[in-house]
């Protein structure tokens, strides 16, 4: 894989496609072996098929926007609010955690 070049994560698809596959793929393994697997296959395909990943240059952070109401997306497994609140923190914690990895990229000191 070439350096990473934040200036091209704005056109990260073009770009940073692969990459962000495995990235995306990898937390999703991650998650699928340690939480319900109907609700992370659920959190995968209708809540997290829509988000977005974004590259800081200033922080050197990734972040990773979720769609409006994430709650009211997912439809294929009941579960409550606040149990799908803390495992989608901590999908996106994976994802993020990943991205870093994935692009050999260090994280901020300050942990943003």
């Amino acid at each position: 894989m070439a350096e990473f070049d934040p200036e091209k994560f704005e056109d990260k698809y073009v770009h940073y496609f692969a990459e962000l596959q495995r990235a995306y793929k990898n937390a999703f393994e991650t998650m699928n072996d340690r939480y319900d697997s109907q609700l992370i296959h659920g959190i995968d395909q209708q809540v997290l098929n829509e988000s977005e990943p974004f590259y800081d240059a200033e922080s050197g952070a990734f972040r990773v926007e979720l769609p409006e109401d994430p709650a009211d997306r997912l439809t294929a497994v009941v579960v409550d609010d606040e149990k799908l609140a803390v495992t989608l923190d901590r999908y996106v914690d994976e994802i993020e955690a990943e991205l870093y990895r994935v692009f050999d990229v260090e994280p901020p000191a300050d942990g943003v």
